[in-house]
């Protein structure tokens, strides 16, 4: 009977015009875009500059912000109130205003004050080309101090140099960092919206009232349901851990067993959602602003874009009830940390637990008339 039931499934999804279209075509858009387009690095930054110093200290100053890759300079202006215009007038993101004497002081006190000043209409933008024009500014001091024979810090001060190594993502590419994620994201949105439409497009279709009539249990109607959308995800997720290597260079430093024996529960999870909203709904219409209205959330408070560290408390424990936070945990970490199964226990009966609800759930929630 199972057999039966799953091949009907697997016959509507290939007559359907756009499921197997957006089955392949997703992937490879979510792989070989988001990538690039979800970066939090910020570039090109419009840097307006006031030098008051005309120096070749000041300049090679100049020069050095410019060759970072983060800014390019937008406006040159005599004084402080003229640079401002051209912030208002949306020209300049980031003020860089260099005093007299500039040069001069550096290299006889060891220090020379300078202002930054950013339009924090963005918070992002403004912090982190703070952080940025900061980062070069201390650089460029040490440089020419070394290279003037000028001692770096107070006289007599022990002098220290530092020289950081970073864990996991040695060169701070943030696509590395959201990779992972996305995969995730990505079995979410198919592992999750399809069943949503599944039954209540039988609903509308009137083909569900064919199955209310026959004697299969409701757990064997919805165990149907499941299966093929779990085959689905695993044949995503195999196609994009071999675009992420293919494009990206990108290998899980774990065991990668790990990963499908995760998305085997995450699958279920999500897919068990889903037909509890088609449960639910009447019209194909309402099942989608469900869905849609869970996935945002979801997505949201999962960590994908934003540390869930830097969230509010409140936030923080509405997170725990998020299945879409724990898959990221695993795949971040087996990815790029190389994590051990002992290491994912929390998250792997976390992520049963949820499994078991939403099936139950899906199955007590089917309405069957004999």
């Amino acid at each position: 009977m199972l057999k039966y039931l799953i091949e009907k499934e697997f016959k509507q999804i290939r007559r359907n015009a756009f499921i197997p279209r957006l089955i392949v075509f997703l992937p490879f858009m979510m792989m070989v875009v988001m990538p690039w387009a979800a970066n939090l690095e910020i570039r090109g930054l419009h840097l307006g500059v006031i030098d008051q110093d005309h120096s070749p200290g000041s300049q090679r100053l100049i020069q050095k912000v410019l060759s970072s890759g983060y800014f390019k300079l937008s406006d040159v202006s005599v004084t402080y109130n003229q640079a401002l215009q051209s912030v208002e007038a949306g020209n300049a993101d980031i003020l860089l205003e260099i005093p007299r004497h500039f040069e001069r002081d550096l290299l006889k006190e060891g220090c020379s004050p300078v202002m930054i000043s950013a339009n924090a209409v963005n918070g992002m933008k403004a912090g982190l080309g703070s952080q940025y024009l900061t980062a070069i500014l201390q650089d460029y001091t040490r440089e020419q101090l070394e290279a003037y024979g000028a001692s770096v810090g107070a006289a007599g001060a022990p002098q220290f140099t530092l020289h950081p190594r970073y864990k996991f993502n040695p060169h701070l590419d943030y696509k590395i960092f959201m990779v992972p994620a996305l995969m995730v994201m990505l079995l979410t949105t198919l592992a999750g919206f399809l069943p949503a439409l599944n039954i209540v497009g039988e609903k509308e279709a009137g083909t569900i009232e064919q199955i209310n009539v026959t004697p299969i249990p409701k757990k064997i109607f919805i165990l149907a349901k499941l299966i093929p959308y779990w085959i689905i995800g695993f044949v995503v997720l195999t196609v994009c851990i071999g675009l992420v290597a293919l494009l990206y260079g990108l290998y899980p430093v774990g065991n990668i067993a790990w990963i499908y024996l995760f998305a085997t529960v995450y699958i279920l999870v999500i897919s068990g959602m889903g037909l509890v909203i088609s449960n639910y709904s009447d019209t194909i219409q309402q099942a989608m602003f469900v869905m849609f209205f869970f996935m945002l959330i979801l997505i949201l408070m999962s960590g994908l874009f934003t540390p869930l560290n830097s969230m509010p408390d409140w936030a923080q424990k509405i997170t725990l009830f998020n299945p879409l936070r724990y898959f990221i945990q695993v795949m971040r970490q087996v990815y790029l940390k190389g994590s051990s199964f002992g290491d994912l226990l929390p998250q792997f009966f976390t992520l049963c637990a949820f499994a078991a609800g939403m099936n139950i759930w899906a199955i007590l929630s089917y309405k069957k008339n004999n």
